[in-house]
């Protein structure tokens, strides 16, 4: 069986499942906001005259929407709660994450590590990927393609885009068409499981007008998607196919575009857990990314490595270009 490896770092747990020597599947977690999985007493804070969704608040000050009310729920009333899906960010709003009502037992949001236990999966916790035998360098390059949303394959690149409505992915290429398509079938495959896309996703390939060529890509596509649950369209005679598969928590490219400055918070603060040369850490960062350290994690981070922190406030640094180095106490 295949064993992902999770790193369980400050403010960000990440896994990774290899094959043939990349990564295959990842997944990513920000612990501290409601997860699936999590039960807990909340209250109904809004809801429709004759509806069963509405609005509730859990302890931490985090709202969510909620399906299936009974009749006599009340506003205000306490009300048990299961999330069935964390709060997705976007560029431009924030979704609320949603619940339903339960009358299981409370239990905390559950890790990454134990999600993916849960599932069946084979997982080893390791304090860095490189500790198993795999390049740091792997998950920067990930990191890079979800911050500009562009995946280079041979002859051609792939453009994903987070919408309110779905995932985009668009083909572009100098292959002829049908190559093309069958090509960039693969690499949309890949990049779904690397970025860990879920809900409805948008694949516009280039226009093929023969039914055979729109058969092969939508074959080529299949087995590309093979033990990975979803559904999907066949192609269409604009190129279009859409799937849809079960959406439970925001995937790598939804944390970088609604938290761009969170996620290079994070990314800056395990590049400076792997610093092997002794001296204090020093941290340059835009000063926008340097704001989502709070105290907290800058102790942690003190605590974990055993060196003084310094913030080194660089406004000309893009965000994802910060860095990290030791130097003289």
């Amino acid at each position: 069986m295949a064993e992902w490896l999770v790193e369980e770092g400050i403010g960000e747990h990440r896994a990774i499942l290899i094959d043939s020597g990349e990564i295959a599947a990842a997944r990513i977690d920000w612990p501290g906001s409601l997860a699936a999985g999590q039960i807990e007493d909340a209250v109904l804070i809004a809801r429709a005259a004759g509806s069963s969704r509405g609005t509730v608040r859990f302890a931490g000050g985090e709202e969510a929407l909620i399906d299936g009310l009974r009749r006599d729920a009340r506003e205000g009333a306490p009300i048990r709660a299961i999330v069935t899906r964390s709060a997705i960010g976007e560029k431009a709003r924030r979704k609320l994450a949603q619940a339903k009502p339960t009358q299981g037992t409370p239990r905390p949001a559950p890790t990454l590590a134990m999600r993916l236990h849960d599932e069946g999966h084979a997982v080893r916790v390791v304090h860095r990927f490189a500790d198993a035998g795999w390049p740091d360098a792997d998950w920067e390059e990930l990191f890079l393609q979800a911050w500009d949303g562009s995946i280079a394959f041979a002859g051609g690149a792939l453009t994903v885009s987070p919408t309110p409505a779905m995932t985009l992915i668009d083909v572009d290429g100098t292959l002829p068409p049908r190559a093309l398509a069958v090509e960039a079938a693969t690499a949309a495959a890949l990049t779904i499981r690397r970025f860990d896309l879920g809900g409805s996703i948008g694949i516009d390939f280039p226009t093929l007008e023969r039914k055979d060529e729109r058969r092969a890509v939508d074959e080529a596509l299949a087995a590309a998607l093979t033990r990975w649950p979803h559904e999907r369209t066949a192609m269409n005679g604009f190129g279009f196919v859409q799937l849809v598969a079960r959406l439970e928590r925001p995937s790598l490219l939804h944390r970088v575009a609604g938290d761009p400055a969170g996620a290079a918070a994070r990314a800056l603060l395990r590049r400076a857990e792997r610093v092997a040369e002794p001296g204090a850490l020093r941290l340059s960062a835009h000063p926008r990314v340097l704001a989502k350290i709070p105290p907290e994690w800058r102790d942690m981070l003190a605590r974990r490595s055993g060196r003084e922190i310094r913030l080194h406030e660089a406004p000309q640094l893009a965000w994802e270009a910060a860095s990290v180095q030791a130097v003289p106490l």
